[in-house]
């Protein structure tokens, strides 16, 4: 069992007394503010968690900040936790318990929402366009049509 407060108090005293020397009204004010302080520390770590054990139980935590201004210019804020990155690794997500895909469904993103920074996403369709990705898409995307009427004119015609 861990010590108690007054313990925990008392042994920072007594090493302040160590290193300085206190009359007793100082080490009276010292003792009662340490454990003042103490106190406060373990108010703060309850609510924590309370807070934490609500998160783990299934409820559903309030987001730091709106979803629509957690992705930003230069970085993206995980709703989760509140952290900042470039982009949310599935990684990440996995920490949380979450996929792409349910993390965006959980915050109401559109599920082709880049879960990264803006410049980071326009960095990446500028890199995309400069390889002629669209036009090698649309080509694909018409050859495919192509196939796929040419097989069923084949069945029709069994």
């Amino acid at each position: 069992m861990g010590k108690s407060l007054v313990e925990m108090a008392a042994d920072l005293v007594q090493s302040q007394c160590a290193s300085k020397a206190m009359n007793t009204e100082e080490i009276t004010l010292a003792l009662q503010s340490t454990f003042n302080a103490l106190q406060v520390l373990q108010a703060g770590e309850a609510k924590l968690q309370a807070g934490i054990s609500e998160g783990i139980s299934g409820l559903v935590t309030a987001p730091s900040m709106s979803p629509e201004k957690s992705i930003q210019k230069n970085k993206i804020v995980c709703l989760e936790c509140g952290q900042e990155f470039k982009m949310l690794s599935p990684k990440h997500l996995r920490s949380h318990g979450l996929t792409g895909r349910e993390y965006r469904e959980k915050w109401g993103f559109p599920l082709r929402q880049p879960l990264c920074a803006k410049s980071l996403s326009e960095r990446r369709k500028k890199a995309g366009k400069d390889r002629g990705l669209p036009d090698n898409l649309r080509k694909a995307i018409a050859k495919r049509k192509k196939n796929g009427q040419a097989k069923k004119a084949a069945a029709g015609k069994k």
